[in-house]
């Protein structure tokens, strides 16, 4: 495989014969590349990963994103992932996190909502995230309604100008212009 290069969506192993590395995932059958690169396959430790040259990073799991919510739909939403473990990255890569075993009728998450996610997995293409721990949630956001600041109240927030509430699923470093550098680790 030296001097190959794989796209995205290219097979580079089996999952029978190794699990997936560094900007990969598994599409349930085969291990795939997540980015442009090369095909790096350890024998020693059964992973297989592409080397990238222009250095574009694919959270993995485990890893601690922060990024701004792009969409949100019934029992999900989408995040244009900024930093991973605090630093900065540009790739445009986003995931999805599920909303299901959340509180009914809570809107958990508003577009612009900038939000800090724990990665759970690479799955049929797609990055899943969570947010069920408590430095987990909503980092800052804006008043729905007039767009003005809010501040905490009970389990949500609160706007200073118009009163009006939301609950929110919030990170223990809501409000903290520290948190992306929390967020690292």
């Amino acid at each position: 495989m030296a001097g190959q290069i794989s796209m995205p969506g290219d097979r580079i192993a089996y999952i029978e014969e190794y699990v997936p590395g560094r900007n990969t995932f598994d599409d349930g059958d085969a291990v795939r590349a997540a980015v442009v690169g090369s095909p790096v396959i350890d024998r020693e430790q059964r992973t297989a990963s592409i080397r990238d040259p222009k250095g574009l990073t694919v959270p993995d799991a485990g890893d601690t994103i922060v990024g701004t919510v792009a969409a949100v739909m019934s029992t999900m939403f989408a995040v244009a992932i900024k930093f991973i473990n605090g630093r900065p990255i540009t790739s445009g890569v986003e995931c999805i996190c599920s909303t299901r075993s959340m509180r009914r009728n809570a809107v958990v998450a508003l577009p612009n909502d900038v939000v800090v996610l724990k990665i759970a997995s690479h799955l049929n293409g797609a990055i899943h995230a969570k947010m069920d721990e408590p430095e987990l949630g909503i980092l800052f956001t804006k008043c729905r309604k007039c767009g003005l600041r809010v501040i905490t109240s009970r389990d949500g927030v609160k706007c200073v100008e118009c009163g009006w509430f939301d609950e929110r699923k919030l990170s223990s470093a809501f409000g903290d212009a520290r948190a992306v550098e929390l967020a690292g680790g």
